[in-house]
């Protein structure tokens, strides 16, 4: 377990490192695969985080900017708390995506995180079950639990209690564990201690994250502009994607996993699942009870259902497919949401093609929402000049990931 092993990071010998020792050893039965802790102070990186709430890096995320001292300090929670025990539980990477090309095939790709149960569910149980083992061990002490909840920093609670450090991607990195985890923290009360040195940084000269991020969102000095992740684009981003961006997306609907894929401290194998590679078509034509039949218990909830097919639709606009411009043509005659119908008619646009131009014809006759009647005019304008291609011949980010 190597740098999973608190007692290797802690000073030995004290009531505080035995108790340590024993949360360690029950977190790891619950299936954390990283343990640290820290006292709690106010987090020294606050000039940073008011630089970056002014600068608007948030979006559309405007919770971030609520009471920021909060988040800098959880002693603002409860002043009686003393220190964070930290937790980092695994997920599965995908596997390499099918040799097929998906824009023949036609299908999107999902962040391996959302594969399964809604990891909220499953690692809120484990770390709520930490918590009453604490309480157990220290009768009447106080454990709160997080698991991206709450005004919590917690890839910066990650670093301070060492379980590894901010990479170029910006996601917190383990030597052993790569980045393939979910964190959660459990404050208490009791006077635990910290690491005796900081983790350190590995990043080194590597700067392929940077390199290979489709939409230019990370920089140099370990930023990122969250704006233009495509992450944030697909899933926190509830108003119309910008057109600039939208080729930049390939055939990603719900998260990326691009940086993570290509860091050398994460191992590349994993399991491939249609449930991350779904096939485009059927998802544009869920209506609401079908979203949340099929989503209800699952992360991708998150970004309801117009965020989804409006996300599915760029992706069959960005295939080159003139297979894909009967559902979608079927979609902007049937669909109820205008964020939709917007980003349909776009992809109609620039797929192209006879059967497009009488679709988004049609569908100018009718649509009584501006935005959508632009878009539909934006998309007649490219479709008169589009021509449909062959998708075997199309290059893309996605192409390099074959």
């Amino acid at each position: 377990m190597a740098e999973a092993q608190s007692s290797r990071t802690h000073r030995g010998g004290s009531a505080q490192s035995t108790l340590q020792g024993e949360i360690g050893a029950a977190a790891r039965e619950l299936g954390f695969i990283l343990v640290g802790f820290a006292p709690l102070r106010r987090l020294p990186r606050a000039a940073f985080y008011a630089q970056w709430l002014a600068e608007g890096r948030q979006g559309e995320m405007a919770y971030l900017a609520r009471d920021p001292e909060r988040r800098l300090d959880p002693r603002r929670l409860d002043p009686s708390l003393r220190a964070v025990i930290s937790l980092a539980f695994p997920y599965r990477p995908a596997g390499a995506p099918p040799l097929a090309d998906w824009r023949t095939s036609l299908r999107g790709r999902i962040a391996s995180y959302a594969l399964g149960p809604d990891y909220h569910l499953l690692v809120l149980a484990r770390a709520r079950a930490l918590a009453g083992q604490i309480q157990r061990l220290r009768p009447g002490a106080q454990a709160r639990v997080y698991v991206d909840t709450g005004p919590v920093l917690e890839r910066e609670w990650g670093r301070e209690s060492a379980l590894g450090w901010f990479g170029r991607n910006t996601n917190l990195i383990n030597r052993v564990q790569g980045s393939y985890f979910f964190l959660s923290e459990i404050f208490t009360d009791l006077p635990l201690e910290g690491p005796h040195r900081d983790y350190g940084e590995f990043c080194g000269r590597c700067t392929r994250c940077l390199d290979r991020c489709p939409t230019g969102a990370l920089a140099q000095g370990y930023r990122i502009e969250p704006r233009l992740c495509i992450s944030y684009l697909t899933i926190e981003s509830r108003g119309p994607i910008p057109l600039h961006l939208r080729p930049a997306l390939g055939n990603w609907i719900f998260g990326c996993d691009i940086c993570q894929e290509v860091c050398p401290w994460n191992d590349a194998g994993g399991a491939n699942s249609d449930e991350l590679n779904p096939w485009l078509p059927e998802l544009l034509r869920l209506d609401d009870d079908g979203f949340r039949q099929r989503f209800s218990r699952s992360a991708i909830k998150r970004a309801k259902r117009r965020g989804l097919l409006r996300n599915v639709a760029v992706a069959l606009g960005n295939s080159a497919n003139p297979a894909a411009v009967e559902v979608l043509a079927e979609s902007l005659r049937t669909e109820p949401e205008p964020l939709v119908r917007g980003h349909v008619a776009w992809a109609l646009g620039n797929l192209g093609g006879p059967g497009a131009r009488r679709a988004l014809l049609q569908a100018a006759q009718s649509e009584s929402t501006p935005a959508v009647a632009e878009e539909i005019t934006a998309a007649l304008r490219a479709a008169t000049g589009a021509r449909p291609r062959d998708p075997a011949t199309c290059q893309g980010i996605e192409r390099d990931q074959d």
